[in-house]
């Protein structure tokens, strides 16, 4: 008896087949789950803007309400009523739950920066490049006689 080959024609054709059936559904498959996930965010986001919705009908019946309104104001602008006697508590230290913090200031736009240093050259006021300002020397070590005119 011959020995057969492991591969025929016609295992070929069904490979090539099968192959060709996996490719053309692979596309479809990929936008497939695309669509699938993006129906689910757009219903999570759905239900986000529900909840939404919700609340602010909530809030819109209770801002019809006067008995809220009346809390309200009397909460948030410490307002009283006629014949009513209202008390505001203050701090006794009110140094103490609050800080003050140090902002250091803002350096000044390079414009005016370079405005006064020609303003000061003209005046005669400014700094002269290489001297010391401890010693009032410059750099040959003679005396500076800026400003001792």
């Amino acid at each position: 008896m011959a020995k057969r080959p492991q591969l025929t024609g016609r295992a070929a054709i069904l490979a090539i087949v099968v192959c060709a059936i996996a490719m053309s559904l692979a596309y479809p498959v990929r936008e497939y789950i695309a669509q699938r996930r993006n129906i689910a965010e757009l219903r999570e986001e759905k239900s986000r803007v529900e909840a939404e919705r919700q609340r602010l009908v909530a809030e819109a019946q209770q801002v019809r309400d006067p008995n809220w309104i009346k809390r309200t104001a009397k909460e948030r602008l410490h307002y009283c009523g006629p014949g009513e006697k209202c008390y505001v508590v203050m701090d006794a230290d009110p140094g103490k739950g609050r800080t003050a913090v140090k902002q250091q200031a803002a350096p000044p736009p390079w414009y005016q920066t370079l405005w006064e240093s020609v303003q000061a050259a003209d005046n005669g006021t400014g700094r002269r490049a290489g001297v010391h300002e401890s010693a009032g020397v410059t750099g040959t070590g003679e005396k500076d006689s800026v400003g001792k005119q």
